[in-house]
């Protein structure tokens, strides 16, 4: 069963999504299925989305669910309910000393873009590597949740820097990259949805086959013969 029919068939508890979501997190999320990891959903809600991606995560996952109200009623085998201020960095770390490096974020929070950073800030440098994604981005263009077309504190507009950060090694010391963008392996920008995919290691190594390259003293030996360039 997939996503989608989960949502679109399920009567034990709401569930509110945007329905062009659920391609999205089939996209970034189907290599985590039945492996052990550990999920934060920031945004309890009504129970249901934590009993989704139980069931979709399979029988080796933890769901650990955070909300500002106390949720605790949905706590059930694999999920863990807390309660807590997502903007809070006490509060984050100690979820990350409590139940390890999370291997998926998702941001379903408040929407409002100081709370997305503060949570950003704690949890993104605290995973070793795998998938965060934010959504209900609409609010980065709204002043009401602290966005705006270009506003600085936009996620949409810290998405665009970490582009660039991600790159940084190419910019010939002009950009030194953050400790978000170090270990950055891809920023995809959706509809009023982010994800950012972290790597602990990235062999960006150019290699060329069968042939290898030519080293430099070979090129110099060409360049000796009469008659001859030097190898490109």
């Amino acid at each position: 069963m997939d996503l989608y029919q989960y949502f679109s068939t399920q009567t034990e508890r709401n569930i509110v999504k945007c329905v062009h979501y659920f391609p999205i997190y089939e996209r970034h999320f189907a290599r985590f299925r039945n492996m052990p990891i550990t999920m934060f959903e920031i945004g309890t809600g009504e129970g249901g989305s934590c009993r989704m991606w139980k069931q979709y995560f399979g029988p080796m996952c933890r769901i650990v669910t955070i909300d500002i109200a106390d949720k605790k009623e949905f706590e059930e085998r694999q999920i863990f309910v807390r309660t807590g201020d997502q903007s809070d960095p006490t509060f984050l770390k100690g979820l990350v000393e409590e139940f390890g490096r999370p291997d998926i974020v998702l941001d379903d929070g408040s929407h409002l873009m100081p709370h997305i950073n503060a949570s950003f800030d704690v949890l993104f440098p605290a995973m070793r590597a795998g998938t965060y994604l934010v959504e209900d981005l609409d609010g980065a263009y709204r002043p009401d949740k602290g966005g705006g077309l270009h506003a600085p504190q936009s996620f949409v507009e810290r998405a665009k820097i970490l582009v660039d950060e991600m790159n940084a090694v190419h910019t010939r010391g002009q950009l030194t990259p953050s400790i978000y963008g170090k270990g950055l392996f891809s920023v995809s920008l959706y509809q009023s949805v982010a994800v950012l995919e972290k790597t602990p290691f990235l062999n960006t190594q150019m290699v060329r086959r069968p042939t290898p390259f030519p080293t430099r003293a070979a090129n110099e030996a060409q360049a000796l013969k009469p008659g001859t360039t030097p190898a490109e």
